[in-house]
């Protein structure tokens, strides 16, 4: 199997239908041993989606902000383990004042929140984890991107920029964890009908877009694609695989335009 024998810690679990949850499932499947994190109100709905997994595995409280819960977080990863393989970083936040067409008076502080719990947090998981993957002698990092890097898009504002942002954080940290033979890679997915997504005032517009540009079908409902890619990046198939962005999105990253008729 793609993962037998690896342990993995999968963040961002809130309910089942998510692109984690589906990662979670997927890893299991492939042989991985894996906890997941949650915090707040939302761990209970957390610990109610591990119970949906094939092998319900258990909840450790992550509050990415949190420098304790992240200490917290690699002591009793570091005690149940001793060492760590690989991490999905499923986290993101935007306050409402950051989303939904409200980009030009949305108040420093907001977008300073998102930066933090979106994209810098990465950083913040790669750094925590650091010591547990040299212990297993090189690990792989996998987070969610969604490509914004050159187009801005409806409704998303400063999600947007904090996704290019994303992108930008994943190649340095590839540069400086390349050295402890860490892999760190994004998956950039096409629009899902997530809890997260729905959020955003205007989401059902991607979906339009998606339908008429890109070249191969795309199913909002299904992240499984999207969990397929990332376990394959985190398993030893992708061993000299960093710093990528890898578009699972039915190809429309690479299209101009949905006209794909030849002259």
């Amino acid at each position: 199997m793609l993962l037998s024998g690896k342990r993995l810690l999968i963040t961002g679990v809130l309910t089942h239908g998510s692109i984690a949850w589906y990662s979670a499932k997927v890893a299991q499947e492939q042989g991985a041993e894996i906890v997941l994190t949650g915090f707040g109100r939302g761990i209970r709905l957390t610990e109610r989606s591990a119970r949906r997994l094939p092998d319900p595995p258990d909840v450790l409280e992550l509050d990415i902000n949190d420098p304790a819960h992240m200490e917290d977080l690699v002591k009793e990863l570091g005690n149940r383990w001793g060492s760590l393989d690989g991490a999905l970083h499923a986290i993101a936040f935007a306050p409402e004042d950051a989303l939904g067409g409200n980009f030009l008076t949305t108040p420093s502080e907001s977008a300073a929140l998102a930066f933090t719990t979106s994209a810098f947090s990465y950083k913040t998981l790669a750094v925590g984890l650091l010591p547990l993957m040299q212990a297993a002698g090189g690990g792989a990092l996998v987070t969610l991107d969604f490509d914004n890097s050159t187009q801005a898009w409806p409704a998303y504002d400063w999600m947007g920029v904090c996704k290019a942002a994303l992108a930008s954080v994943t190649r340095y940290l590839a540069r400086d964890l390349g050295p402890h033979n860490v892999r760190v890679n994004a998956v950039s997915a096409g629009p899902l009908s997530t809890v997260a997504a729905k959020g955003i005032a205007g989401f059902s517009r991607f979906q339009e877009v998606w339908d008429r540009r890109a070249p191969l079908s795309w199913d909002s409902s299904d992240p499984t694609p999207v969990a397929n890619m990332i376990c394959v990046m985190l398993s030893d198939f992708a061993a000299k695989v960093t710093g990528e962005v890898v578009h699972v999105d039915a190809g429309f990253h690479a299209l101009a335009t949905s006209d794909q008729t030849a002259e």
